[in-house]
């Protein structure tokens, strides 16, 4: 008889018989069954009854427990040892196992064995099996049929099983362990009906251990790791309880599911951090969110290189962290370029692990002009915040690429095209540097796509978008020229800008694609490769045209076409002329026909004056005295009698207050009448609006230029109407205008909120406050005598009320000579004609059709003017200005 040896129990292979390893090293193993009794067998073609119940007391009872072990007996035939056991608690077996009916004495039980201590062993096991039998535990139950488990060694349909349990926690005993990725597991899914087959581990990929390769019989040795992984596993997993939540079948036909231990919860992570697996991108979209922790472990195992990772290392970053950026174009709907303040070219970025629809694939190809216009409706001219996660590296056909996690409003970009079904995932392997932080997120996204037939994913191909080019010939345009004339401000896209003043639109409503010719000015022709030369400033005027209009939503006027099927008229963007804008910078100069011709001939002007007066572009080496007269004060002629001849001037009287004048000397006029009481009640319950606590909600996103907002005046702290002029992203700050009263000034965000109540619309009441100018006068364009001049306009014109006689209007402006009627109401007793009479103002040397037609103020205005001369006032002061120095 053995003197006694202490163990670990491993498992149990049936109610009778344990397999133990040493204490000290987990692969020497022995088997030891219990003395003088048997238990039912387990078996595939039909268990014995009661024969899991059996093995299950013993399992719980023992596994992972030391024990102390004595062998009373061998079978010489087949070397098999029989003993008994005993627990640090004082149990004991067999003794415990017969009491509790899972044993039953052998019939041959110490036939050969007369020894005392044998006898009296074997006549307290009959006493326990005695009890046990009259209390019908275990086997000795009365229905012998209710301990018989019906348990499945195959699942004939494995999806079938996920679809009935998914979402439904089983409880599972893990028989055995193969890798350090892969199970045996039985799944009790009822007292009487078990399953077990074999299951995968889901999120990870353990290395393999040896096998046999079934194909040529050939051993196969076990990778790097291998059965360290499943020795790690089988320590910790075998026969234990565990619970299952099925996920879903692999391509082979094998479950997968999330095993979890009953105290150490999911073992996925547990095997990661200790580097003996890696993580199975192919069960991103089976873990969700989950693959995020799977991750965290796996880059800690990177991190202290650990076993599978014992040579990683870590790829190299930027090191700048999140830059930001203005998309300027995008490329395709997996590419975009970024206009950024470290580099003056636009940068290329290709969204990490998307890829746009294949062209190459004729169910996706439909889709890739689709999912283009998608990210242009969304990005284009948009500001991005992105982080650079490696470079893709080059291929056949394709040069090495930077690939970037982009994100706009808070949303990843990438996640929102394979969202709507606009892009795919691409299949990374795991040692790709260049997948994007969110990779599991985005293949959860793709699968939620598929499944709703989103976007390339829908069984119906969209409907092709064809663009007729009407520009194409003189005839065609013609043919177009007569819609697109009637209709104003028409939607459009820039889809390439050729020069600084001629553009490739495309109008979506009419599947148009016309050349558009900016009208009223000409822009210095640029370069159209690299050995050819440009004018002056042209290739600046090409770049500015560039930057601000490509693949932007535009306006368009159209007026006429050219003699070569261009359409000639204006482009609005963002609701301000662009044509302007180009002015503005010095880019371009006024064709003062053609802008007569197209009504924005006083805008463009006055763009002009301001781009010379600021030495911009084309103007950089501008001298006043170089421009010629043009056009002379006209004198007043003599008929043939003798007297003089003079046109009616236009009479449009109207009551008026100046509410505020511009630093160029324009006016803001309120015109009295029904509008001002109408703005006196709209402002008194915006008043009481805005007092609300409840109404103090901000701006939900930046203002744009062009927005009507609620701001509130920095002088006296009330909330006024006002529209958006200019934004400053970068110090969250914006130019506003009073719309009811024409002042404007610069205030931050916080002191904006929307304009979005009906009773406070200018649907509701048209803004107040219009534009004006002083007629038939110019002022100086000395800082201190425009200043001089705009002091003085408030001196006359401030807290009265006003009569203005509208001379002339252009553009929404409206060209006027101002009366006070307490001082008279001719021409000559006009605050235009005091202007002059003090210095403030000259009269103009360019004169526009309709002031030559006015004679009969020139005289009056010549006398005023000869009087500040004389009498050096004002600009005067010094002498004539006008003339040339001798």
């Amino acid at each position: 008889m053995d003197a006694g040896f202490q163990a670990k129990v491993k498992s149990i292979l049936s109610g009778d018989t344990l397999v133990l390893h040493a204490l000290q090293n987990f692969k020497q193993e022995r088997i030891l069954s219990l003395a003088y009794v048997t238990a039912p067998r387990l078996k595939r073609d039909g268990d014995e009854p009661f024969a899991f119940e059996s093995r299950d007391y013993l399992r719980k009872a023992l596994v992972d427990k030391v024990v102390t072990c004595r062998v009373l007996y061998t079978i010489p035939t087949s070397n098999r040892q029989y003993g008994v056991v005993e627990l640090a608690n004082g149990a004991r077996l067999p003794d415990d196992a017969v009491h509790a009916g899972w044993l039953k004495l052998r019939d041959d039980a110490g036939r050969k064995d007369n020894a005392e201590e044998t006898s009296a062993m074997l006549e307290k096991l009959k006493v326990l099996e005695a009890r046990a039998k009259a209390e019908s535990r275990g086997l000795w139950a009365e229905n012998p049929e209710a301990g018989r488990i019906d348990t499945d060694y195959e699942l004939p349909d494995t999806k079938a099983f996920v679809e009935e349990y998914k979402g439904k926690p089983l409880d599972t005993i893990v028989e055995k362990v193969l890798a350090g990725d892969r199970l045996i597991a039985r799944f009790m899914l009822s007292p009487t009906k078990h399953v077990q087959t074999m299951l995968l581990i889901a999120g990870i990929r353990a290395p393999s251990t040896k096998r046999v390769n079934p194909s040529d019989g050939k051993e196969q040795p076990a990778e790097p790791f291998g059965d360290a992984a499943q020795e790690w596993v089988d320590q910790r997993l075998i026969q234990r309880s565990v619970t299952v939540d099925v996920l879903g079948v692999s391509p082979a036909g094998q479950l997968i599911g999330t095993v979890k231990h009953r105290q150490r919860g999911s073992v996925a992570p547990h095997i990661l951090s200790s580097g003996l697996a890696r993580c199975a991108d192919h069960h991103s979209t089976l873990l969700g969110a989950e693959m995020g922790e799977l991750r965290k472990a796996e880059k800690a195992a990177k991190d202290g290189r650990i076993g599978v990772f014992h040579g990683h290392v870590a790829p190299k970053t930027g090191g700048k962290g999140e830059l930001e950026g203005v998309v300027s174009r995008i490329f395709s709907a997996d590419t975009i370029f970024l206009r950024t303040k470290e580099s003056a070219e636009d940068r290329r970025i290709n969204i990490s692990s998307i890829r746009q629809p294949k062209p190459s694939d004729p169910k996706q190809a439909p889709w890739g002009a689709e999912a283009k216009e998608f990210l242009r409706k969304r990005l284009v001219g948009k500001h991005v915040r992105y982080t650079i996660d490696g470079k893709r590296a080059a291929t056949d056909g394709y040069e090495e690429r930077e690939v970037a996690t982009v994100i706009f409003n808070k949303e990843n970009v990438g996640k929102m095209m394979v969202k709507s079904g606009f892009a795919s995932v691409i299949r990374h392997r795991q040692d790709d540097p260049d997948r994007s932080p969110i990779y599991d997120e985005l293949l959860v996204a793709e699968a939620e796509a598929q499944a709703e037939g989103k976007g390339m994913w829908n069984a119906k191909s969209p409907a092709a978008k064809q663009y007729v080019d009407y520009s194409e010939s003189l005839e065609k345009a013609k043919r177009q020229l007569a819609l697109l004339s009637r209709r104003k401000k028409v939607a459009a896209v820039v889809d390439f800008v050729k020069s600084g003043s001629r553009f490739t639109v495309l109008i979506p409503s009419e599947n148009a694609k016309i050349t558009l010719v900016l009208s009223g000015i000409r822009a210095p022709k640029s370069a159209r490769n690299k050995d050819d030369k440009a004018e002056p400033w042209g290739n600046e005027a090409h770049e500015f045209a560039h930057r601000r209009c490509l693949q932007r939503d535009v306006e368009i006027d159209v007026e006429d076409c050219d003699k070569v099927g261009g359409f000639i008229g204006t482009l609005f963007i963002n609701r301000e002329n662009f044509t302007k804008l180009l002015v503005e910078e010095g880019l371009a100069s006024v064709h003062q026909y053609s802008a007569e011709k197209s009504g924005n001939a006083t805008e463009l002007n006055a763009a002009e004056s301001k781009a010379k007066e600021q030495r911009k572009g084309l103007w950089e080496k501008w001298d006043p005295s170089q421009d010629a007269e043009l056009e002379a004060v006209p004198e007043a002629t003599n008929g043939s009698n003798g007297d003089a001849v003079s046109i009616e001037r236009r009479k449009d009287y109207r009551d008026v207050v100046v509410t505020d004048i511009g630093p160029d000397g324009k006016l803001k006029l309120q015109q009295v009448g029904t509008g001002t009481a109408a703005l006196t009640e709209l402002m008194n319950a915006f008043r009481s609006f805005h007092l609300n606590p409840a109404n103090k909600a901000p701006l939900p996103n930046p203002p744009k230029a062009g927005d009507f907002v609620a701001s509130q005046f920095s002088e006296d702290k009330e909330w006024y109407r006002a529209k958006i002029r200019r934004n400053d992203r970068e110090n969250k700050k914006a130019e506003v205008v009073y719309i009811d009263y024409g002042n404007s000034e610069v205030v931050p965000w916080s002191n904006l909120r929307p304009l979005s109540q009906a009773q406070f619309s200018t649907q509701k009441l048209k803004p107040q406050a219009s534009e004006a100018v002083l007629a038939f006068v110019q002022f100086p364009t000395s800082p201190g005598y425009l200043k001089d001049a705009i002091d003085f306009l408030y001196e006359v014109t401030g807290n009265k009320q006003l009569v203005a006689n509208v001379d002339h209007t252009a553009e929404g402006t409206l060209h006027v000579t101002l009366l006070d009627p307490k001082q008279g109401t001719a021409f000559k007793d006009s605050i235009n004609v005091h202007v002059v009479a003090e210095g403030c103002a000259m009269v103009p040397k360019k004169l526009k059709p309709w002031e030559r037609a006015a004679t009969d103020v020139w005289t009056v205005l010549k006398q005023a003017q000869d009087t500040a001369k004389e009498e050096r006032k004002g600009m005067w002061e010094y002498g004539d200005i006008t003339q040339d120095d001798d």
